[in-house]
């Protein structure tokens, strides 16, 4: 279900639940400051937690530097680049042990775009009953901007195998950019996931579902990195076929 009631601005963004965006790093000194830049002028009440995996690149110093002058941010420091998943679980614990009450995940490489977080946060803030928002490339309003074709049929052949294996009702199965509420990630079971790269969000998504969540898909527009170097490879997307279809054979074993 999309929405794209929201203002346009990135300033639609009014309720006071506290809110943290969690934003895994790994070499992103180029993107750090342009990116919190863009989040804390879009999202004025939302912090941001980034989690660096030991950058070689200094992302962790460059982050540490700028947390002593901006008390909405925060930063976590992880031994060894260990994967997005455990990454983000880390974060989520951060989070709920620090009491916020909106917990997001948004990319630090710039492809998503600060006012689409501010979009998502309001369509939560409006929709109390909704425990997940997905920002979202496949619904009507949705677009991904200067993708590789292969990266975009990839992509969108990846959701369309989990929506179907899984039988869930998010057209952006794969999206990393998305708002939960504590209490559903209360409700998760954080610990048994395994899935460590982008996999992870689709475990997410069935684990949302099957939390008996309301999600919403709200339009957003996928930005194609212009400073770094994509972190997505072949066994990423081996390991994604490969739990998708062990996930979707349970399923099945358990229906019959």
């Amino acid at each position: 279900m999309a929405d794209s009631s929201t203002q346009q601005d990135g300033r639609a963004f009014h309720h006071h639940d506290r809110t943290l965006v969690v934003m895994p790093t790994y070499n992103e000194a180029d993107n750090l400051g342009p990116t919190l830049s863009g989040v804390f002028s879009c999202t004025h009440r939302a912090d941001v937690l980034v989690v660096d995996d030991n950058s070689p690149d200094g992302t962790g110093r460059m982050a540490d530097f700028m947390a002593q002058g901006e008390a909405r941010l925060h930063v976590l420091h992880r031994k060894a680049k260990n994967g997005l998943g455990p990454a983000y679980i880390e974060g989520f614990h951060w989070a709920l042990e620090h009491d916020y009450d909106i917990i997001c995940e948004m990319d630090m490489d710039g492809s998503h775009r600060p006012q689409d977080l501010a979009r998502m946060l309001d369509v939560m803030a409006r929709n109390p009953h909704v425990g997940l928002v997905v920002g979202s490339r496949r619904v009507k309003g949705g677009q991904t901007v200067n993708w590789p074709m292969i990266r975009d049929v990839i992509s969108r052949t990846g959701s369309w195998y989990a929506r179907r294996m899984l039988a869930l009702p998010v057209k952006d199965v794969t999206a990393g950019f998305r708002a939960y509420r504590a209490s559903l990630l209360e409700q998760i079971d954080l610990e048994g996931i395994e899935a460590n790269g982008y996999v992870f969000q689709v475990d997410m998504t069935r684990r949302a579902h099957q939390a008996g969540a309301t999600i919403l898909e709200v339009p957003i527009a996928f930005i194609e990195r212009t400073r770094g170097a994509s972190k997505m490879g072949s066994g990423i997307v081996l390991e994604a076929m490969l739990r998708v279809t062990g996930w979707g054979a349970e399923r099945m074993i358990k229906r019959s």
